[in-house]
């Protein structure tokens, strides 16, 4: 058996809990061990609040007199969650400008210290999420903004519902 759901998010601060309380659902219900689901949790709430920071034009932007409306596309952005056999994907995507072609190709600066990020708030969320995943993949979307796409092995409870046999 496998699950998977996928939501249109405003991109507004109160979307991140939202998505992330979502996502712990899903995996107690299904028998997710709590330390994976508490990981991924984590890992989708950095990805959210960066779509909502830099998922689009700022709040209002556009909305003065005459000038254009924001298009609602740049307004949401959308998180995909599957669990699938030992495995989880989640994969937010915003309308944005994009990651710098650097961060796409993976050469991020190496973080400062042994293993934490630099004193800037600039690339924590995603230093967070490789830290806290197993796989993750940037891409762009040339026009259409930018996707977060990150995988972790699953661990069960015991009596788990989708346990892999």
């Amino acid at each position: 058996m496998s699950i998977w759901w996928s939501l249109h998010l405003r991109r507004e601060a109160a979307s991140v809990p939202l998505a992330r309380r979502l996502l712990l659902g899903t995996m107690e219900t299904a028998g997710v061990d709590p330390d994976i689901s508490f990981d991924l949790s984590v890992a989708l709430s950095e990805a959210c609040a960066n779509a909502v920071e830099h998922g689009g034009p700022a709040a209002g932007v556009g909305a003065g007199a005459g000038a254009e409306p924001v298009p609602q596309a740049c307004a949401e952005y959308r998180v995909t969650a599957y669990l699938d056999g030992d495995r989880c994907r989640i994969e937010v995507t915003d309308s944005g400008p994009g990651f710098p072609a650097a961060t796409v190709a993976g050469r991020r600066p190496a973080p400062a210290g042994p293993s934490a990020p630099s004193e800037s708030e600039h690339g924590r969320g995603l230093w967070l999420i490789a830290e806290l995943a197993d796989h993750v993949r940037l891409r762009n979307r040339p026009g259409r903004g930018a996707v977060v796409s990150f995988d972790k092995i699953l661990k069960w409870r015991e009596g788990a519902l989708l346990k892999v046999s």
